[in-house]
């Protein structure tokens, strides 16, 4: 074996190596062992013939005719090895071995043996003791051999084996077969298996590409499950219904249809309803794209699938192709794009898109249909005409689209009685139609709530006495129980009414021991007869509509506020000039557009704090039902440079897809100072935005402009020209009658129980109150009714500590407020009182100066009255 081991020099790792090495070493220490037991036996058969002198020179020719194969039965070769001999081998003899992984140590010595055995054959291969048919001879001449030696020839017949294997084929068979049968069968067995387990392989193979493979077909939806939304499927079908469905009519006139349609508008309005719902209408094949699926991490990866996307949709047209958010993968590549991976995405689908034509497409049209909520963020080469030619905005809708909406998405519901859809759009401003859905889910909610309340405590009762007379006596007991449980809810049920007037108990999950009872009464499930008591009532949707928060206001800006003008005293000419220059225009805008009035009026409101001025921009925008944004002046403000320019712009473009709407900056003066030397440059650009956003080359139709200060002096005076905010109304102290309509109309409004001996007239007439605002006729009512709890709760002056532990006593006095007999009145005495620690918010110093800017900003009354004589 000497010289196949100066051949190991052509495996070259340091595993393969030390594995080659141990398995030499095998074979040396086998061919050790077979020299000894050879010897032994040549031993003991000396021994035996040694009697037999007669026969020991046959022994010796035999002998020295058979040298040669006596070399080679005392050698081991690499082929007679078995894998999992050698991985013993390994283990045993190397420790460094196993910390290697089982897998590869294997496939290493499979490779190593495979390598060792092809050196041996090139070795010895020219002997023929090496091969397999001398390996036979030599065992027919040594059977001969033991003939000639009168020994008895022991056969390897392997009948044990064949036993065995012929029990485990006989398991499922009743007769027993031969051993030969046996070897057939188990054979046709490992083929029928082996034949399984390879048909098992492609099919697989094939059902994981059929799974990957995407599904082209139109969907399921139409138009007509869609509500509110006329104008702009008008648009579509004229856009891309007429040139899916009769290309012929283009080309014979030689127009080319447009190649993509961009649908922009905030979230929840149905851009990707509208899109799926046109396909399914012109049943054309629709490939739907999510735009952040496209980019992938290989350089190249990107181009190469939108390139393969129009391929496909050229192969399939006419078809469309829809990209859902379409602004991640096509940011403007000046600035927007981070990475040059980006760039070349945008570059790809410029040149996709102008490859669309109809002489390319076989006169098929492919169209291709865009949607974001981020219009500006898009390169502007992609919004050019040849590649998105329309711009279709999807605005949050008006009262009337949402009555269409509710409709279409109340068609499935199973409701019971009528439902009051108009009134519902009303109460819904600034839903989109992701909320009004979410609120019709909401609905059927508070329904299925009530189901379980009046099964788990109504028909309790009725399940126990349908049952059989053993049933009910064996279950007496379970029986009370329930009768008890009812009871309990009944009365309940009786102090439902005397709830206070702002609890909101709908909101609140059902308790787990209504849930308990209805699993335990209606273990199975309802039948038909039970389920028909399921339905929607138009309570349930109120009771819905306050859990339900709209996307608007998610975002960051408020919906129509709750203030209506019955909550506002007095104010009556603020009242009148609101509603002419922001109510009607509204509501009536054909009526202004006849006289000539196009642009809406900007309204500035000020005066002292405490008058009303917030009050009265929320009683406007509810009663106007527009969309409301307030802004609180600095909120806008950023310390980075450019992004307070971006956020006013931000807001113009919220309230551009909101229209009408109005936009309430409180607190101006902070947000456009006057802009003189002493201003710093960030202060004058954030002026300037807010000045070319009022009256620039933007389109401000249906947006309302309303603004509140107390300081008109500070604001920049381009900014109270004509044309912006050019109606600047004076919020003056109440006088007499107007802080008595204020006080009446704050105690009305909040519910405050007073007493039969309160005059509020002499409450007014008293001199602490001269210079009082409404915030502060408002802070005077909540501090007498805070006086009245007071006299109320601590009828003595003992108040007991939580350190005595005597929980009884420390909460007699507090219930005393429960009792319907004991009712909490404010009195004359209270109001007296709280005129003690209310102070008036504006001096007399300070009343004085807001006169002299009254007529130094030109609106006063004196001028109007003798205009109204004249």
């Amino acid at each position: 074996m000497t010289k196949v081991k100066s051949k190991k020099g052509s495996l070259t790792s340091s595993l393969d190596n030390k594995i080659s090495d141990l398995i030499y070493r095998l074979l040396d220490e086998k061919t050790q062992d077979k020299k000894r037991y050879l010897k032994k036996k040549q031993q003991s058969q000396d021994n035996d013939d040694a009697d037999n002198e007669g026969n020991q020179e046959d022994q010796e020719k035999d002998i020295e005719g058979n040298e040669n194969e006596d070399v080679f039965q005392t050698i081991v070769f690499a082929k007679d090895l078995t894998l999992s001999e050698i991985y013993t081998f390994c283990l045993t003899k190397d420790l460094t071995l196993q910390r290697t992984k089982k897998v590869m140590l294997q496939k290493t010595i499979e490779r190593v043996l495979k390598d060792v055995i092809a050196e041996e054959s090139e070795e010895f291969g020219n002997y023929p003791e090496y091969s397999d048919d001398a390996k036979d001879d030599s065992s027919v001449t040594n059977e001969d051999a033991l003939i000639q030696k009168n020994l008895m020839i022991a056969r390897d017949t392997n009948d044990m084996n064949k036993s065995v294997t012929a029990q485990w084929s006989t398991v499922k068979q009743e007769s027993t077969t031969t051993t030969t049968n046996d070897d057939n069968t188990d054979t046709e067995n490992n083929k029928k298996v082996s034949t399984k387990k390879r048909s098992k392989d492609p099919t697989s193979k094939i059902s994981k590409r059929q799974k990957v493979k995407p599904n082209r077909t139109p969907p399921t939806s139409n138009l007509e499950s869609l509500g509110g939304m006329d104008d702009v499927i008008a648009q579509l079908m004229e856009l891309i219904g007429l040139p899916i469905l009769h290309p012929e009519i283009y080309l014979s006139t030689g127009v080319e249809p447009p190649r993509g349609v961009l649908l922009h508008g905030p979230p929840g309005c149905g851009k990707t309803s509208i899109a799926n719902a046109l396909a399914g209408e012109l049943k054309v094949p629709f490939i739907s794209i999510s735009a952040p699926s496209v980019v992938s991490g290989m350089s190249g990866e990107s181009e190469k699938k939108i390139r393969e996307l129009f391929e496909e949709a050229k192969a399939l047209a006419p078809c469309l192709m829809f990209f859902d958010e379409i602004d991640a993968i096509t940011p403007k590549r000046d600035g927007g794009a981070q990475r040059e991976m980006e760039r070349r995405i945008v570059a790809q689908l410029l040149t996709s898109m102008d490859e669309l034509t109809m002489e390319q497409t076989n006169g098929k049209p492919v169209i291709v249909i865009g949607a974001t909520n981020r219009p500006d963020s898009l390169d502007a080469a992609l919004r050019r005409a040849g590649r998105f030619d329309r711009e279709i905005c999807l605005n949050v809708p008006n009262e009337v689209s949402r009555l269409h909406i509710l409709k279409k998405m109340s068609q499935n519901l199973k409701i019971d009685g009528s439902i009051d859809f108009l009134k519902l759009a009303k109460l819904t401003p600034g839903f989109v139609g992701a909320d009004l859905k979410s609120l019709t889910t909401a609905a059927g909610t508070c329904a299925i709530k009530r189901i379980f309340e009046t099964y788990s405590t109504l028909t309790a009762p009725i399940v126990s006495n349908n049952n059989t007379i053993e049933d009910v006596d064996a279950d007496a007991d379970d029986k009370m129980d329930i009768d008890q449980v009812t009871e309990d809810s009944h009365s309940t049920e009786e102090e439902d009414p005397s709830d206070l007037k702002n609890t909101a108990n709908i909101i609140d999950p059902l308790p787990l021991s209504i849930i308990q009872k209805f699993i335990k009464n209606f273990p199975d499930p309802l039948n038909t007869e039970q389920l028909g008591q399921l339905a929607i009532k138009y309570e349930d949707f109120l009771k819905a509509l306050p859990t339900i928060q709209p996307t608007a206001k998610r975002e960051g800006f408020a919906t129509v506020p709750d203030v209506t003008w019955a909550n506002v005293g007095a104010l009556g000419k603020i009242r009148i000039e609101l509603n002419m220059a922001i109510v009607q225009p509204i509501k009536r805008p054909e009526l202004y557009e006849k006289v000539g009035i196009s642009a809406p009026a900007g309204v500035l409101l000020w005066g002292p704090p405490g008058c009303g001025k917030t009050l009265l921009a929320k009683a406007v925008a509810n009663e106007s039902r527009a969309n409301f944004i307030s802004i609180k002046g600095p909120e806008l403000l950023n310390k980075y440079v450019g992004e307070s320019e971006r956020a006013i712009r931000q807001v113009f473009t919220r309230a551009r897809a909101s229209v009408p709407c109005v936009i309430f900056f409180d607190e101006l003066d902070a947000l456009v100072p006057r802009r003189d030397t002493s201003l710093s440059e960030s202060s004058s650009r954030v002026v300037n935005t807010l000045l070319t956003e009022l009256d620039g080359l933007n389109d401000r139709r249906g947006i309302f402009v309303v603004g509140a200060t107390n300081r008109p002096d500070m604001i920049d005076p381009a900014m109270l020209r004509p044309g912006r905010l050019d109606k600047t109304l004076f919020i003056e102290l109440p006088n007499y009658d107007e802080k008595l309509d204020i006080i009446t109309t704050l105690a009305r409004s909040n519910g405050t129980p007073l007493a039969d001996d309160v005059q509020f007239s002499e409450i007014i007439k008293d001199e602490r109150c001269r210079n009082f605002s409404g915030a502060d006729l408002a802070a005077l009512v909540r501090e007498s009714s805070v006086l009245a709890l007071k006299r109320s709760f601590f009828k003595n002056d003992e108040i007991q500590s939580v350190g005595e532990n005597n929980l009884d006593k420390e909460f007699e006095d507090l219930s005393v407020g429960m009792n319907k007999h004991d009712q909490i009145r404010v009195t004359m005495n209270d109001f007296h009182k709280a005129l003690v620690k209310i102070k008036p918010s504006v001096s007399d110093k300070d009343r004085a100066k807001y006169d002299r800017l009254n007529k130094k900003m030109g609106w006063n009354d004196e001028v109007e009255r003798k205009g109204e004589e004249n």
